[in-house]
């Protein structure tokens, strides 16, 4: 166990569950997907140009990469000709193939890893150490992960009130003076850096899990911008801290076992949550028809009253006044169960509870 590849991870979730709440929210979390992928390209064009992988300018040049997949998506959609998804799902991968293309065939002999791209070395990130003054002070990937988790901080803070407008009503802040496009490309500026410090780490896959994830977990919450920030950063270290743990106890990778972690997470949260989650729907919407069919059953013995007084359970008169596809068995034991009804002599009688019952319903159906 290393603690700084556990706070690596932490970072990592932080900085990219920030963000990925914006691009949930618009729509365009695939956009993720995207620009992780063709970073790489920006990398091999940064290694051309200086013939140095620790070289700062490869960061730009990947960063300004990311932006310009951007560009080339909403390019495409402009002209009406394509959608979204479809442009994203044929620009990313014909820059990612370019990269492929030209590792392969120039740089065979360059450590320019296409498998670490996809799926990090988040285990070996503590032997890449920062040397200060000729002193270790840690990973890099630390101090770099806890850099872009401030910068996308400030950010938010700073522009929180622009990043809301713009993402709920476009037109609106265009009206009071905001620009869109400065506001989506500064959004997109810190995605490609946030997938390009990154991903050294973890990798592209892990990248676009814990961007999507973590935040399609909170907006099952809660609708409420800030909570839902403040709730995808919860769950985004969450299933880092619970990833990293069982990567240890299986042995297995630890991208791949925090990846799986923020899947299982928002199944279970899509199934079983109390807002909105599908179990619950189930649930309620079974004990709605239960409550409805008790209703039913106590307004039509309301309704007759006398003709029940007449006959008892399982005459054919009794029989007859309700209709053949009711399960009247079934709701009279719930309705007796609830002391909704008694049975006196094998005669339904209303209880003061079911009348009330009655009297509820129509007060807030009818007011």
């Amino acid at each position: 166990m290393d603690a700084s590849i556990l706070l690596i991870a932490i970072l990592t979730a932080i900085s990219t569950s920030l963000l990925g709440v914006f691009l949930v929210i618009r729509k365009i979390s695939m956009m993720t997907d995207a620009i992780s992928h063709t970073v790489l390209l920006g990398i091999v064009f940064g290694f051309m140009l200086v013939g140095n992988l620790n070289s700062p300018i490869l960061i730009l040049m990947a960063t300004l990469m990311g932006v310009f997949t951007t560009y080339l998506i909403e390019l495409l959609v402009k002209s009406k000709k394509t959608t979204e998804d479809a442009a994203t799902g044929v620009v990313f991968p014909l820059l990612f193939s370019i990269a492929v293309i030209i590792i392969s065939l120039g740089f065979r002999s360059v450590h320019l890893d296409v498998d670490a791209v996809l799926l990090g070395n988040l285990e070996f990130a503590i032997f890449d150490q920062l040397v200060v003054f000729g002193y270790n002070i840690g990973p890099k990937s630390l101090y770099i992960m806890a850099f872009v988790a401030l910068l996308n901080l400030v950010f938010i803070i700073v522009f929180y009130k622009e990043l809301k407008i713009v993402n709920f009503d476009a037109a609106l802040a265009t009206v009071v003076g905001i620009s869109p496009i400065f506001i989506h490309y500064a959004l997109m500026f810190l995605v490609s850096l946030t997938s390009v410090a990154a991903f050294n780490a973890v990798g592209s896959i892990l990248v676009i899990a814990m961007t999507v994830g973590p935040a399609a977990t909170a907006l099952l919450f809660t609708k409420d911008l800030k909570k839902t920030l403040l709730m995808a950063v919860i769950v985004g270290v969450a299933n880092s801290i619970v990833g990293y743990f069982a990567a240890l106890y299986f042995d297995v990778v630890i991208s791949g076992s925090i990846a799986t972690v923020t899947l299982i997470t928002f199944l279970l949260t899509l199934l079983l949550n109390k807002r909105n989650g599908i179990i619950y729907k189930l649930v309620k919407r079974s004990r709605q028809k239960r409550d409805y069919s008790i209703l039913t059953l106590l307004v039509h013995i309301e309704n007759h009253e006398a003709e029940i007084s007449k006959y008892q359970i399982g005459d054919i008169g009794f029989e007859k006044m309700f209709e053949s596809n009711f399960n009247k068995e079934k709701y009279i034991k719930l309705a007796v169960a609830e002391n909704y009804l008694k049975i006196t002599n094998n005669y339904l009688i209303l209880t003061d509870k079911g009348k009330e019952k009655i009297t509820e319903n129509l007060r807030e159906n009818f007011g």
